[in-house]
């Protein structure tokens, strides 16, 4: 099952929502574009110095949420991943040849919006809506 996971996670095109929270417990959601699950455990983002950077600095956990509507909400498919950052780089090897593939795909500009690469630890994944299922039935 972990195949199909990571099949579904790096679908494209597709727009997550991020979700981190700082120390203080104030919460952010932002779209995202560019998480990559790179094996069954670990997940890639690409992110600017905005305030999930910043929130991410303080408190390490977040959640990637995929959605597809359906045509009720019942219907709806997606995950909700939980995350936990590892590490992350602001310069480098890992940075520079991210940037370089990214200027490849989709422009010089894009890659230079890019200014950390973060990776985390998947740490739970469930279904978008949880009625009592795992995530295998939701995607």
């Amino acid at each position: 099952m972990a195949g199909k996971l990571i099949e579904y996670f790096n679908r494209q095109p597709r727009i997550g929502v991020i979700s981190t929270s700082g120390k203080d417990g104030m919460v952010d959601c932002a779209v995202y574009g560019s998480p990559q699950m790179v094996d069954e455990k670990t997940v890639m983002v690409a992110l600017g110095r905005g305030r999930t950077f910043a929130n991410l600095q303080e408190n390490p956990n977040a959640v990637f949420m995929i959605i597809e509507p359906g045509a009720g909400i019942l219907d709806w498919k997606g995950l909700r991943v939980y995350l936990r950052m590892k590490e992350y780089f602001t310069s480098g090897p890992q940075l520079d040849a991210y940037r370089s593939e990214v200027s490849k795909v989709i422009g010089k500009q894009a890659a230079e919006m890019i200014q950390v690469l973060a990776m985390f630890d998947v740490a739970e994944v469930r279904p978008l809506i949880d009625v009592g299922q795992g995530w295998e039935k939701s995607i």
